[in-house]
């Protein structure tokens, strides 16, 4: 978990260490490097240069001609996570030999404390993890990693590529062990989740070879690289073929040898509380994902109480166009999920379409965005479709940023796998959540803030990004961009969906609800496809916490923008605002906070 959230921390800082000579060279030796931000930036880019595959999405070493890394993948061995944790513990020191900093280096010293030491918090929950998972496990993310980030325009690119499916039998191996230490101390993914991998497994490995995303990537690929010649590419395809055959299938049947014996082993619980130690390992995830104190039981009063606020709304919206509301929330909101006018064709055709339709919703919006922001992301953006083998698990969107060199857009994924998931109603939401004003505006704009350690521009505090993706659902509104009434009640749904995960999320892992308890519950109060609703509810099976921190986060930044309002009167302007939060890139809710207490004093 620690090398995803700080794969992209750690090598944006590559080309400065390039760039910079003889000072480069003492400061990456120094025991205290003369800059404090250069000892921030050192210390990420040591952790990001032992990952080959966090090298290859930063995309930093091929521009200087260095491809060697795109051969291997990460070192994946229980004892390799050990030295994870001490480098962090090193970095942790070092950041108080370091006095009397001020103003944003001062900044940047306290939000890396925050950080650090929340993860070494967390050392002693490390094997409370399911690393395969039907959501983001291995068994995915290996495929879509290799689809998504290891670019084909030259020969040895190919040969790279071949040599990575040699490698992932080393790689799930290496998995292996630490999936057995996770048993030896009873930590078993519930039974469902084993199904569904196995399942998944079962698919991929009975795929014909030339018909595996592996093979189909490569040969996308190889079809763009101008430079190889016809016959060169038809080898590369073949021994790539004869790869996955003898290396990569293989390794995929040790997993499913492994699990199939584990799900005799598998129970029903579903939530962490059944796990050794998994109170304190909740209240832990609860602390990293919304940075707060809440516990459960405040959380899971705040779902409800939200839950019945946002449904009042979308009763009155619904009962003004018409809709029978004598029944209640739920018959209502069928109703209008009913309606097929509301729905795209369920073909290629319809599914096309509503990727067009994204990117003219974001385009629209992003024209007329000045009466709410001066600071804009230089990064484009595109709507792409989540890979179709991994689609029916996956959720309703989510987002990629772009590349810190430039050469890759942010990304907005659809799933298109059910087309009844995609209400025209919710796309607009949909859409200004993942990408304009939501994700792609905060993640692009503090990728791209100048004279900052990259702690500060890739920081991983969700609620305050999530919570950022979600307050821009609202102000897209309040700017006037959801008018119809049909559109402002699909961000009343996107709202509730949320208030619905504080529920949810809180009623499995602490008052031990069931998975089809859970899944009754979302139904019930959201309205939204079924499908979605399994997907969404066993992803915070597997993931415990973090779907708490959206409206946490959301709730915290409105109660501020309210609080400057109130404080400085004529003198607040939205602009300002949204700078004092996006410049600053991601902080903990209580620094965002105080940051815009310090907006207000010297604004008033």
């Amino acid at each position: 978990m620690i090398k995803k959230i700080l794969k992209w921390v750690g090598g944006g800082t590559l080309t400065v260490l390039l760039a910079g000579g003889a000072f480069v060279a003492h400061e990456w030796y120094a025991e205290k490097p003369v800059f404090f931000r250069a000892f921030l930036d050192r210390e990420l880019v040591k952790i990001a240069f032992d990952s080959p595959e966090t090298l290859t999405s930063l995309g930093f070493l091929e521009s200087v001609g260095i491809k060697g890394h795109n051969a291997k993948l990460d070192d994946d061995r229980p004892e390799k996570t050990d030295e994870l944790f001490a480098t962090i513990k090193t970095f942790r020191a070092g950041l108080d030999n370091y006095q009397g900093l001020e103003g944003q280096e001062a900044l940047s010293q306290e939000i890396s404390r925050y950080l650090l030491d929340t993860f070494i918090e967390a050392e002693p929950y490390r094997y409370h993890t399911y690393p395969v998972n039907q959501l983001f496990g291995i068994q995915n993310g290996y495929p879509s990693f290799m689809e998504a980030q290891h670019q084909v325009n030259t020969v040895e690119d190919a040969e790279n590529y071949i040599a990575r499916l040699e490698d992932v039998k080393r790689k799930f191996s290496e998995n292996l062990q630490g999936l057995k230490i996770r048993e030896e101390r009873g930590i078993i993914p519930p039974r469902f989740v084993i199904d569904r991998v196995l399942d998944e497994m079962n698919a991929f490995v009975t795929t014909e070879p030339k018909k595996n995303i592996l093979v189909v990537s490569l040969a996308n690929k190889l079809e763009q690289a101008e430079q190889i010649p016809s016959d060169q590419k038809a080898n590369l395809l073949a021994t790539a073929e004869a790869r996955l055959t003898s290396h990569v299938y293989p390794a995929y049947q040790t997993f499913i040898d492994y699990f199939t014996v584990l799900a005799g082993k598998a129970g029903t619980d579903d939530g962490y509380w059944h796990l050794p130690e998994g109170d304190k390992a909740y209240q832990l995830a609860l602390k990293m994902f919304t940075t707060t104190d809440y516990t459960p039981d405040q959380l899971h009063q705040l779902g409800l109480d939200e839950v019945d606020r946002i449904q009042a709304q979308m009763l009155t919206i619904m009962a003004l166009e018409g809709i029978d509301i004598s029944g209640g929330f739920t018959p209502a909101m069928a109703t209008v999920a009913d309606k097929p006018e509301f729905y795209y064709e369920d073909s290629d055709a319809g599914r096309a379409q509503i990727l067009v339709d994204y990117q003219k919703i974001l385009d629209e919006i992003d024209a007329d965005l000045d009466q709410a922001f001066r600071i804009r992301p230089k990064a484009g953006m595109e709507v792409v479709r989540i890979p179709e083998f991994k689609e029916k698990t996956s959720p309703g969107a989510y987002y990629q940023q772009p590349s810190i060199d430039g050469t890759r857009p942010g990304r907005f994924f659809a799933n298109l796998y059910d087309v009844k998931a995609t209400p025209k109603y919710g796309m607009r939401t949909l859409a200004y959540h993942e990408g304009i004003p939501g994700h792609h505006f905060q993640v692009a704009i503090a990728m791209e803030l100048e004279g900052m350690p990259f702690v500060r521009r890739m920081a991983p505090f969700t609620a305050y990004t999530e919570g950022w993706a979600l307050y821009a659902e609202q102000l897209a509104w309040e700017l006037g961009f959801q008018n119809d009434p049909y559109d402002n009640l699909g961000r009343l749904g996107a709202e509730l969906f949320r208030a619905v995960r504080l529920v949810v999320d809180t009623g499995i892992h602490h008052k031990r609800w069931t998975r089809e308890q859970a899944i009754d519950y979302m139904a019930a109060n959201t309205g939204i496809a079924q499908s979605d609703v399994v997907s969404e509810i066993e992803r915070y099976i597997v993931m415990p916490g973090q779907a708490t921190a959206y409206k946490v986060g959301m709730i915290k930044i409105l109660e501020l923008r309210a609080k400057a309002q109130s404080a400085l009167g004529d003198k607040f302007d939205l602009r300002d605002f949204h700078d004092v939060v996006l410049k600053n890139g991601a902080v903990p809710l209580d620094i965002l906070e105080r940051l815009i207490d310090e907006y207000i004093a010297t604004t008033a």
